[in-house]
C-alpha cells in the first residue's frame, strides 16, 4: 500500500475555518476567474447543449434520441436498438467505467470537477445565487440579516429560478423516455397524465434539492466515487495539491518584500483558496476525500501569486512524487493496462455494432408436441417473431435450411416497416412416413429480398413419433 496517497480526515464545518463564520452554516463561494474556470464553463456549456438540445432533435420524422419504453426500443439517430441489443448497452457502460478509472489514475477527480452533472448543475445554481443575491460577502450579510421584504424577494426569486431550472431539467430527462414535444405541450396545457407528471416532478425536485440545497453533501456523503477514489490513486496521479515546501511558513507580508528574510514561504495566508472551494476544504491541509478536483483554488491562488510577483503553481495539478522532489512518471503499468483494456473493449464494441444483425428472428415452438394434418403428415406448429431493425421498410423471405424431408407451410414472404415487429404462426410437415429420430433440429432463416446481406436465423426442435 506504499503507492497510495494518504487521505487526511479534517473538519470542514464553517466553524473550523477562521475565515468563514457564516450564520446559516452554508458554504458561500467567492467569485474568481482563471484558466480552469474557463475550461469548466466550456465543458458545462457543452454538457448543457448536449443534454437540453439533443432531446429536441428530429431524425427521419421522429425524435433523434428516444428510449421508447412503451415499444421497448431505443432510437439513436438512424439506429434502433431492441431489448435483444441491451448487451451492447452493458458493454458501453463497462467501457465508461473503465474510462473513468483510467482518467482517475491519470488525473484524479477531474470528472467530478468538470463533467459530473451534480457539480455542473451546482455551479449553475451557485451562479444564479450570485446574480440575485450578490457575491460572497453580500450573501453572508443577507444570511445574517433579519427577514425583510427585500430578503424575502431575493430568496423567493432565487428559489423560483432554481425551480424553473429544475423543471426544465426534469422535463428534458423524462423527454428522453417519452417524446418530448407532446410531453411539453401537455405540460403547458396542464394535460399531462399522472405517470409522466410524477416523473417530471420527481426529477425537478431531485435537481432542486441536490444542486440547490444538498450541494457538497452529495459529493461528501452520497457519492460512492469519493469513497474508493483513493484505491485508484498512485504516486504519479495528478491531483490538486498545495506545495508545502514552497508555501510554508505562511504569513502576510508587504508586496515586493523578500519573504525568505522573514522566514516565510510564498503563501500569504489570504485563505482565498478556501473561500472559492465549493466543498469548503482547505487544500493546504493535504489531499482530502472532499476535494472534487475543480481547480478553483488553483485559479484563486495563481491570481494572488501574480499580484505578489511570485511564480504561479503554488497550488496546482501535482503528483505525490513531484511534491517529494521527483519527476512524475506519465507511462506506468496501471495506466497502460487501462489504456490497453479500453482499446480492446472499444474495438470489440465497434465490431459488435458493425456485425449486429439488422433483422431479428425468434422461433417459439407450440406447446403441443405434434399433430397429423389432412394429408396424414406429422406437423409441428411454430410462432415466428421478426423485428426489422433497419430505418427502411424491408421485404423478407422465410425458408428452412438443410431441411430435406420437411416442408414449410404458411406465410413465407412478408414486408415490415422500419422498426416494425411482427408475429405469425407457421407449420412444418414431415414428408417421410417414418422419422429418423423422435426430435430433430430445424433451422429457420429470414433474408432480405432486396438486401441479401440482411438475414438472421434461429433453431427449434421438430418432434415426431417413431412408431406410426
Amino acid at each position: 500500500m506504499s503507492d497510495r496517497l494518504p487521505l487526511h480526515v479534517i473538519d470542514i464545518t464553517p466553524a473550523a475555518d477562521k475565515s468563514r463564520h457564516i450564520p446559516d452554516g452554508a458554504i458561500h463561494t467567492r467569485s474568481f476567474s482563471g484558466l480552469f474556470r474557463t475550461l469548466r464553463i466550456r465543458f458545462a456549456g457543452l454538457l448543457f447543449a448536449l443534454f437540453f438540445g439533443t432531446a429536441w432533435l428530429q431524425w427521419n420524422g421522429r425524435q433523434a434520441v428516444l428510449w421508447d419504453l412503451a415499444e421497448s426500443k431505443f432510437h439513436i439517430f438512424g439506429a434502433t436498438f431492441w431489448p435483444q441489443d441491451f448487451i451492447l448497452l452493458s458493454a458501453l457502460l463497462i467501457i465508461c467505467a473503465f474510462g473513468l478509472f483510467a482518467v482517475t489514475v491519470f488525473a484524479g477527480r477531474v470528472w467530478c470537477g468538470y463533467s459530473c452533472p451534480q457539480s455542473t448543475w451546482t455551479w449553475l445554481f451557485m451562479w444564479c445565487e450570485k446574480v440575485i443575491e450578490g457575491d460572497r460577502n453580500q450573501r453572508i450579510k443577507l444570511a445574517a440579516a433579519p427577514w425583510s421584504l427585500r430578503k424575502l424577494a431575493q430568496r423567493g426569486l432565487k428559489h423560483t429560478l432554481w425551480l424553473a431550472i429544475g423543471l426544465l431539467t426534469g422535463l428534458t430527462f423524462v423527454g428522453y423516455f417519452t417524446p418530448i414535444r407532446p410531453l411539453a405541450t401537455e405540460l403547458l396545457n396542464l394535460q399531462l397524465d399522472g405517470v409522466a407528471l410524477f416523473w417530471v416532478l420527481f426529477f425537478t425536485t431531485a435537481t432542486y434539492l441536490n444542486a440547490g440545497w444538498l450541494r457538497e453533501a452529495v459529493c461528501l456523503h452520497m457519492c460512492p466515487y469519493a469513497r474508493f477514489q483513493g484505491v485508484m490513486f498512485d504516486q504519479d496521479t495528478l491531483a490538486v495539491a498545495y506545495d508545502p515546501g514552497r508555501g510554508e511558513a505562511r504569513g502576510p507580508r508587504k508586496k515586493g518584500s523578500d519573504p525568505r528574510r522573514q522566514g516565510l514561504g510564498d503563501c500569504i495566508d489570504c485563505t482565498l483558496c478556501v473561500q472559492v472551494c465549493p466543498t469548503g476544504i482547505d487544500i493546504r491541509q493535504g489531499l482530502q476525500m472532499a476535494c472534487i478536483g475543480c481547480a478553483a483554488c488553483i485559479d484563486a491562488c495563481d491570481q494572488v501569486m501574480d499580484k505578489m510577483g511570485y511564480a504561479g503553481g503554488l497550488i496546482g495539478y501535482k503528483s505525490e512524487r513531484q511534491l517529494q522532489g521527483g519527476v512524475t512518471r506519465w507511462l506506468r503499468p496501471r495506466l497502460l493496462g487501462y489504456a490497453a483494456a479500453l482499446t480492446v473493449m472499444i474495438g470489440a464494441l465497434i465490431l459488435a455494432l458493425h456485425l449486429r444483425p439488422m433483422v431479428s428472428l425468434d422461433v417459439i415452438k407450440d406447446r403441443g408436441l405434434f399433430r397429423e394434418n389432412a394429408l396424414g403428415q406429422i406437423e409441428n406448429i411454430y410462432l415466428l417473431k421478426v423485428i426489422n431493425k433497419t430505418s427502411q421498410p424491408q421485404q423478407y423471405q422465410l425458408r428452412l435450411l438443410d431441411a430435406d424431408g420437411f416442408v414449410l407451410h404458411g406465410r413465407t414472404t412478408f414486408t415490415l416497416a422500419a422498426g416494425e415487429m411482427s408475429e405469425w404462426p407457421v407449420s412444418v410437415a414431415l414428408l417421410a412416413e417414418r422419422p429418423s429420430s423422435s426430435a430433430q433440429t430445424l433451422t429457420f432463416q429470414i433474408q432480405g429480398s432486396d438486401e441479401p446481406d440482411i438475414r438472421s436465423s434461429a433453431q427449434s426442435r421438430f418432434v415426431a413419433p417413431l412408431n406410426r
